[in-house]
């Protein structure tokens, strides 16, 4: 039985620097538009240490630190606290960030600095695609992941799919790895639209779709790429889209997003992670704990800093020490290790975890404020081919 996070532990995190001690460093959003996505992956990563040290928040007898860096999802501040983590802080390991255009920043001081940065849960396929090195691992998942994953459960033959997304590196690798994944599938895009970041009237937006669409025959979607707050599902569907026979469909979100799928049962889609899906002792452990300490289930980055949690703590001890970045490389190439989500695997050519997906179908249950993603079935790693983007 795992133990629980002591008050000990958590002054010993709070420690200063000691001669044989661990140092991770989380450099993430904490404030920003992505808030609520950076607490719940330093949540995930600080359970997913003790879960993995048992309790003990060391390694061999050498105690974790963490040193907590916030990017405020500004490119160039992630790039400077990355450099301060590893050149002031010697920290032997990074993870995060929260933002792709954050972390795309940030690799190349990973490279500089001769250092691991564990990408979580920043999404962009460049990341460990075109922009990837060699010091570079990610356990969050891709955007070919989403994509693929989505593609399996939304395309079909005669098919007709318009995007809409937000007009940076997380929506465009996003789209673009959505439409290639639909290839062979019988589907097709009509149309893609990229809006600002910060948009929050999609009338502009929806009429573009809605006239490209409307005049095509047979089943049509409209299929959202979304992050951080003013997500534009409740007030495209407020416009009807249903009399051009359109439907919407999207990946899973956080639990505060799912309220918008509540005005959509029946809607279709793949997602990274939902607490009632995987079954298995990781994330049985992660949803009684995390029920117990924060009165709330885990949610969607809360399960993926776990993984980098334990990815972090299985690759020290593989490697012998967090001392020797060359090491950790050969450990980490090709481990598998155990996650809420099941077995995740990184891949030797990117350094990208492999991991299963999930086709769920939303559903309005009495007992939740929130459309509810059901399980249809586990999209498992071997049904997805991924393509290695850093050749």
């Amino acid at each position: 039985m795992k133990r629980l996070f002591t008050a000990g532990v958590a002054a010993l995190l709070c420690a200063g620097a000691a001669s044989a001690e661990i140092r991770i460093a989380h450099v993430y959003g904490k404030t920003g538009p992505f808030e609520a996505y950076a607490k719940q992956s330093h949540d995930g990563l600080m359970l997913g240490l003790e879960y993995a040290t048992d309790g003990s928040m060391e390694i061999d007898g050498e105690p974790i630190v963490v040193i907590e860096k916030d990017t405020q999802l500004k490119p160039d501040l992630g790039k400077a606290q990355l450099a301060e983590a590893y050149g002031d802080d010697d920290a032997h390991i990074a993870v995060g960030p929260v933002s792709s255009g954050v972390a795309l920043a940030m690799l190349p001081v990973a490279e500089e600095y001769e250092r691991l940065l564990i990408v979580e849960p920043a999404v962009a396929d460049s990341i460990t695609g075109e922009n990837w090195n060699r010091y570079v691992f990610r356990t969050g998942r891709n955007s070919s992941q989403d994509a693929i994953s989505n593609a399996v459960a939304l395309g079909g033959e005669g098919v007709t799919i318009a995007t809409l997304a937000q007009d940076y590196a997380f929506g465009r690798d996003g789209i673009a790895a959505f439409r290639e994944a639909l290839d062979g599938t019988g589907a097709s895009i009509a149309h893609e639209e990229y809006v600002p970041t910060d948009t929050t009237d999609f009338t502009a937006a929806a009429e573009r779709i809605f006239t490209a669409m409307k005049d095509i025959e047979g089943e049509k979607r409209l299929f959202i790429i979304w992050a951080g707050g003013g997500n534009p599902m409740s007030k495209i569907q407020a416009m009807d889209p249903s009399r051009f026979g359109i439907e919407i469909a999207t990946g899973g979100n956080i639990l505060a997003a799912l309220t918008a799928y509540k005005e959509l049962p029946g809607m279709e889609g793949a997602t990274y992670y939902y607490y009632e899906i995987p079954q298995n002792p990781v994330n049985d452990w992660l949803v009684k704990e995390h029920m117990a300490r924060f009165d709330s289930p885990p949610d969607f980055f809360t399960a993926g800093g776990m993984a980098a949690g334990i990815a972090v703590v299985e690759a020290i001890r593989k490697a012998g020490g967090a001392e020797d970045t060359e090491a950790l490389i050969a450990a980490m190439e090709g481990m598998e290790f155990e996650t809420p989500k099941g077995m995740m695997r990184f891949r030797p050519e990117d350094h990208q975890a492999l991991q299963s997906m999930y086709h769920f179908r939303t559903e309005v249950q009495e007992d939740k404020d929130y459309g509810v993603p059901v399980l249809v079935r586990e999209i498992g790693i071997d049904e997805m081919d991924i393509p290695v983007r850093n050749q």
